[in-house]
């Protein structure tokens, strides 16, 4: 099945309206934007390593009110709990039943916050979740609905009390990104505002529509070449000389997924190699595992990601149409 050019034109028109919508709230941070909405049309989740007061929270809200979607936020603690996370079953002595109490994780939009302070086993919490959009509680399964987007933070700076996010957890993530600072232009717009009542933005598509959105995204034609591209770059990454575990086929998926979504944002029915590059270092760069001399030399994963791009010849763009 192929995306005609009337799906084209409304998604990327829906997709622009959405961007510009929580760009009111999350100023001079496009780019991070379209990443985080990228995550959602991919049905994945972002992972946004920063330091505090960036607009994690502004971004997450913006995001929900712009879908009709619910919101909620996890501050993770030490001492917080899977029950705290998943929700609980109480047992209430007035019908003599156990009564099921939703925890936060149940909304359209979860912004968990410094989610490597939680302990493992909290942390493992959202591993179901994450993956199969369901939580189960006593044996009993239940789904949380959609859309269904995580947007965990962590602070890469302070590193005292925290658990490092287990691999596996990570892959879970489809985009790593960062809001960082804003420039000077958009912080003299924030202090501008800053007497102003807190900001609400409008609602510019149902939940319903999302879910559509979703399913535009994923028959974007990828042209075979394409394929073998994402394919010869992970193989890459699982061979070059500073890195001890490479991408893993769950990154491979994730990477051709956002692909699909980003291109249609363009206003393209097709997946060309350089969509597959503009997102190669947010979507594989977290799933690298270093060796210790090259992290000890300063070598980053998103150097390795970025020479592995130069690496590898990509197919003509004339031929991937």
């Amino acid at each position: 099945m192929t995306v005609t050019a009337e799906q084209t034109a409304w998604f990327q028109e829906t997709f622009t309206s959405l961007v510009d919508n929580v760009e009111q709230v999350v100023l001079g941070k496009r780019h991070v934007v379209e990443l985080a909405f990228t995550a959602m049309l991919s049905e994945g989740h972002l992972l946004l390593e920063d330091v505090p007061g960036t607009g994690k929270t502004s971004l997450a809200r913006a995001m929900g009110q712009s879908v009709q979607g619910t919101s909620t936020r996890i501050q993770f603690t030490p001492d917080l709990l899977p029950g705290d996370v998943t929700g609980i079953t109480v047992y209430d002595q007035r019908s003599g039943q156990f009564d099921f109490h939703q925890g936060p994780i149940f909304a359209n939009i979860v912004l968990a916050d410094e989610i490597n302070r939680a302990s493992p086993k909290t942390q493992s919490a959202l591993l179901e979740v994450m993956e199969e959009g369901q939580v189960t509680v006593d044996g009993i399964t239940r789904r949380v609905g959609v859309p269904f987007l995580v947007v965990a933070t962590q602070n890469p700076v302070e590193q005292a009390g925290t658990y490092r996010l287990p691999e596996a957890q990570l892959d879970r993530f489809l985009l790593r990104t960062s809001l960082g600072y804003p420039d000077h232009a958009a912080t003299v717009r924030i202090l501008e505002g800053s007497g102003a009542p807190r900001r609400e933005v409008s609602s510019i598509i149902s939940p319903q529509g999302v879910v559509g959105m979703a399913d535009i995204a994923r028959d974007v034609y990828l042209n075979p070449l394409v394929l073998d591209y994402i394919a010869r770059i992970v193989e890459a990454t699982r061979l070059a000389s500073q890195v001890r575990m490479g991408v893993s086929v769950r990154g491979a998926l994730a990477l051709t997924k956002a692909a699909k979504t980003w291109a249609v944002a363009h206003g393209r029915g097709y997946v060309t190699p350089d969509d597959v590059k503009a997102l190669a270092e947010p979507v594989l760069a977290h799933r690298l595992i270093l060796d210790p001399e090259a992290e000890f030399d300063g070598v980053t994963a998103q150097a390795v990601i970025g020479q592995v791009l130069l690496d590898t010849v990509p197919p003509s763009q004339r031929d991937t149409v």
